[in-house]
C-alpha cells in the first residue's frame, strides 16, 4: 500500500510517497479501506520539528490521527457485521491507503453523511462539540471566534449560531470574512486591522462571555481583556506557533474560567459520542464542513504547504484514488 512519510523533520518537502506491505488486522482490529484522511495544522508543526516535549514523534513515521473509509477486513474478536460499514476513526498513521483501528475507535458514518464530510469532521467535529459543552455556551452569550475560517472556526461559528449566541467571527482578509459571515457570524473582524481588538470589542458590546482561540501567540493573548468578567476563555489554539500567553492571576482577579488543550482531549468513549453528535448534525444538513481542497496521498507534501501557507479556507484532505 502507499503511504506519506516524514523522512526526518524539515520542511514539507521531507513528507514523500513511500510503499509498504499491507497491514493485517490483530485481535480487536479492522483494517479501514481510506477513502479521505483529515489533515491538522499540528501536523505541519510536528514534521517542522516542533513539540517534542509533548509529542514523542521519531522520524521516519507516517502521519495522521483522522481518517473515513470502508472496513475491509475484522481481526479475531470483532464484530462480522462491521465488514463493509463506512466508518471513521482516530488511527495511528493516516495517511496511507489502509490503516488499522481498534474496533472500539470505530464511529458509524451515517447514511446521508458522504466519506468527505466525515473525514473532515473526524477531528474538528469532535473538538467543536466539546468545546462548546466545556464552556457551556448558551443562547444569548456573546462569543468571539478566533480563527474562525480554518476547519474547526466554521463549525464553531456554525454551531454557536445554533445555539443563539451572538457570534463575532475574527479572520484574515475579506475572502475569510466573507466566508464566515456566509456560516452565520452576526459580525465580523479583520485581526490584520490595526486596532482589531477594539474593533471586536464594539462588536461583542463591550466584552465577551466565550472567548474561544483557535489561534495562540499574540492574537489569544489580546483577547484576554476583552472577556467579560465571570467568562470563559479556552485556549486550544496553536497554529501561530505557541498557545496564548495567558496570565492566569488577571485571569483569576477578573473571575474568567481558563480551559486550555488538556481539556479539549477526551477518552475513546467520549471521542465517539461527541464524533456522533457532530455526524447528527452534519447528515441532517445543519452542520457544513468547509473542505477547502482534496490533494492526492502521494502529493501530501503539497497539502502540507497549502496548510502551512494559510491560503486556503477550511479543511485539507487526502484521498486516496491513484
Amino acid at each position: 500500500m502507499l503511504t506519506a512519510q516524514v523522512k526526518e523533520f524539515g520542511g514539507p518537502e521531507v513528507l514523500v510517497p513511500v510503499e509498504v506491505p499491507d497491514p493485517v488486522p490483530g485481535p480487536g482490529e479492522v483494517l479501514i479501506e481510506v477513502a479521505r484522511t483529515d489533515t491538522i495544522f499540528l501536523e505541519t508543526q510536528l514534521r517542522a520539528g516542533w513539540g517534542g516535549e509533548w509529542f514523542r514523534m521519531v522520524p521516519p513515521y507516517v502521519p495522521g490521527g483522522g481518517v473515513a473509509g470502508t472496513v475491509r477486513e475484522v481481526g479475531s474478536g470483532v464484530a462480522e457485521e462491521w465488514r463493509g460499514r463506512r466508518v471513521a476513526a482516530f488511527v495511528d498513521g493516516g495517511y496511507a491507503e489502509l490503516a488499522l483501528a481498534p474496533e472500539g475507535a470505530l464511529t458509524p458514518v451515517p447514511d446521508g453523511l458522504a466519506l468527505p464530510a466525515a473525514a473532515a469532521l473526524v477531528h474538528d467535529g469532535v473538538t467543536a462539540m466539546g468545546l462548546l459543552e466545556r464552556t457551556a455556551l448558551t443562547a444569548g452569550d456573546r462569543v468571539l471566534i478566533l480563527g474562525a475560517s480554518g476547519g474547526m472556526g466554521t463549525l464553531l461559528v456554525q454551531l454557536a449560531r445554533a445555539r443563539g449566541a451572538h457570534v463575532v467571527a475574527a479572520a484574515r482578509g475579506a475572502e475569510k470574512l466573507a466566508l464566515v459571515r456566509r456560516l452565520g457570524a452576526h459580525e465580523t473582524v479583520d485581526v490584520t486591522a490595526a486596532g482589531w481588538p477594539e474593533r471586536a470589542r464594539a462588536a461583542l458590546g463591550g466584552a465577551a462571555d466565550v472567548v474561544l482561540d483557535g489561534v495562540g501567540g499574540t492574537l489569544g493573548a489580546a483577547a484576554l481583556p476583552l472577556t467579560a468578567p465571570g467568562g470563559r476563555f479556552s485556549a486550544h489554539g496553536a497554529p501561530s506557533g505557541a498557545f496564548a500567553g495567558i496570565d492566569p492571576d488577571e485571569a483569576a482577579r477578573r473571575g474568567i474560567t481558563l480551559y486550555g488543550i488538556a481539556d479539549a482531549q477526551y477518552p475513546e468513549a467520549e471521542v465517539r459520542r461527541l464524533r456522533s453528535l457532530a455526524y447528527t448534525e452534519a447528515a441532517a444538513g445543519r452542520l457544513t464542513p468547509v473542505i477547502g481542497e482534496t490533494v492526492p496521498l502521494q502529493e501530501a507534501a503539497r497539502a502540507h504547504a497549502l496548510i502551512e501557507s494559510r491560503s486556503l479556507t477550511g479543511k485539507v484532505l487526502l484521498h486516496t484514488e491513484r
